[in-house]
């Protein structure tokens, strides 16, 4: 088994490497959503992504007529999507607050719905666009590159450095607002700051990765995380961890036993969790 992964690496060696990195970075970004209890925020924003993803490609069909070669280009994708994650992670970020009457979950549901739906229709009449939105939805790594390796490395770099410098402050956030805003954290700055990594991290994962290995790496890490340690602290070394784990094995198998590497990758750190429960409710008793 081993092996077999060894002989394919020259082969998918930047798909490996591009989703080991995004399992990183996604990993210690979702123990923000986490710690928050605000997981179906990732399907939100990721949804978002999508929209994004759909607007670049209309503008693409729309740029051929145009004779714009930068409108068919993968970096209008990727600039798309990360941009409407973005907006999709503020106005998330937003709900709650004097901004806006409505709860969090109504906002994140009002985004997760409107994204999911305009991503269709915008590309109805496209069956290639069509195609695109279901290989995004059904996840697929395979046919990650070099510059994608090169993207994700420098995120993970800003995201450790930025942890490294401002980690007490970033506990403190997620543990108690008022207590951050008391002691002189400029606390609707860190959210807006925090909002926009998401959506950046998110929407560049989803261009790459799809919707499953997103969400999964985005949540899974940092609940398994959040079950196996006392302290937000400790859930930025534990959810890396088997982030990386769990993705270098779904790997190895999913290579020998050719499958798909995202739902493989998945459903592991779904086992994960499930197994983390049990350990937990073991304990208790």
């Amino acid at each position: 088994m081993i092996s077999a992964f060894l002989s394919s690496w020259p082969l998918f060696h930047d798909t490996y490497i591009a989703g080991w990195l995004i399992a990183l970075l996604l990993s210690l970004v979702g123990v923000a959503v986490v710690a928050r209890d605000q997981i179906f925020i990732g399907a939100a924003v990721s949804h978002a992504s999508m929209l994004g993803i759909a607007v670049g490609m209309w503008l693409a069909s729309w740029g051929e007529s145009m004779a714009c070669e930068w409108c068919g280009s993968d970096a209008l994708l990727a600039s798309c999507g990360g941009l409407f994650a973005i907006l999709g992670a503020l106005i998330t970020s937003r709900s709650g607050t004097h901004a806006t009457s409505e709860t969090h979950e109504a906002v994140t549901g009002w985004v997760y719905v409107v994204s999911a739906s305009a991503a269709i229709l915008l590309l109805s009449q496209s069956p290639h666009g069509l195609e695109e939105v279901h290989r995004l939805l059904s996840s697929t790594i395979i046919g990650a590159t070099n510059t994608d390796v090169a993207a994700f490395l420098l995120l993970n770099v800003v995201t450790l450095v930025l942890l490294a410098g401002f980690l007490p402050t970033i506990v403190l956030l997620l543990m108690d607002l008022e207590m951050a805003g008391a002691v002189g954290v400029p606390v609707s700055r860190w959210q807006r700051g925090i909002a926009i990594w998401l959506g950046l991290s998110v929407g560049l994962s989803m261009h790459v990765s799809g919707m499953l290995f997103t969400f999964g790496c985005l949540v899974l890490p940092a609940l398994i995380a959040k079950n196996l340690c006392r302290e937000v602290r400790h859930m930025f070394w534990v959810a890396p961890l088997v982030a990386l784990g769990g993705s270098t094995l779904g790997f190895i198998l999913a290579n020998y036993e050719d499958f798909p590497p995202g739902q493989v990758v998945a459903t592991l750190l779904g086992l994960g969790l499930a197994m983390a429960w049990l350990s937990k409710a073991i304990r208790r008793n």
